[in-house]
């Protein structure tokens, strides 16, 4: 049994939306302990590009993995 693309991009997003989670609250606490300022509106813009690369690369290697098996 495979899996659909469908199926394959709500996998993606839901790794993502908690790989997300994760980083930003990371962000919050690791920037200033590493001498980084970033207002919360910086913080949301950066968290989203890296977001939607995530994305895409989990997406992309999920299909890859999907079309060896």
């Amino acid at each position: 049994m495979t899996q659909s693309r469908s199926l394959s991009a709500v996998e993606a997003a839901a790794n993502v939306l908690v790989g997300w989670c994760t980083a930003f609250v990371t962000q919050l606490l690791v920037f200033p302990a590493v001498g980084l300022q970033a207002g919360l509106g910086q913080h949301v813009t950066l968290s989203l590009v890296f977001t939607a690369l995530s994305f895409v690369r989990s997406y992309v290697l999920r299909r890859a993995f999907a079309r060896l098996g």
